[in-house]
């Protein structure tokens, strides 16, 4: 009786350690840091279609030291817009060499029609902040973005 109990506890053990790694490597890892200059910011990876065409749409607030950074598969010109968007944004478009190509300075909320953001060049990420950022942490075209996934 005593070996069953034993056996019986081993199984207990080995499933809880298989579900507990389960859930650990099934778990949505998509935070991640971008720092430009010292300034770091962590981020929502949006790197899947489904992520990127919803974006911080209906986000009530954003923190100030968060963001989302969008992952693009290829480098090429990517349009933005605020359309159901709710907070302004600082819109960050960096190329395939981390540089910073094109910024959007505090882009307005927009509920109806809603014109596009167009950086005219061809950007692999696209980093989006609370409006204001930009102007007062100093960021400018031509600094280097850095990932910390």
């Amino acid at each position: 009786m005593k070996k069953i109990i034993k056996i019986v506890i081993l199984g207990v053990v080995v499933l809880v350690i298989f579900l507990s790694l389960l859930l650990l490597l099934s778990s949505d890892n998509s935070l991640s840091r971008a720092c430009l200059k010292e300034e770091c910011f962590e981020v929502e990876v949006a790197d899947s279609p489904n992520e990127q065409e919803r974006g911080l749409m209906f986000y009530e607030i954003l923190e100030i030291n968060k963001g989302m950074l969008f992952v693009f598969k290829k480098e090429s010109n990517y349009s933005f817009w605020m359309k159901n968007t709710l907070i302004p944004l600082d819109i960050i478009w960096i190329n395939k060499n981390y540089e910073v190509i094109f910024i959007s300075e505090n882009a307005q909320p927009c509920t109806e029609v809603c014109e596009p953001i167009d950086p005219k060049q061809n950007a692999k990420y696209v980093l989006e902040i609370n409006g204001g950022l930009v102007s007062e942490k100093n960021i400018k075209v031509g600094d280097k973005l850095s990932i910390i996934w």
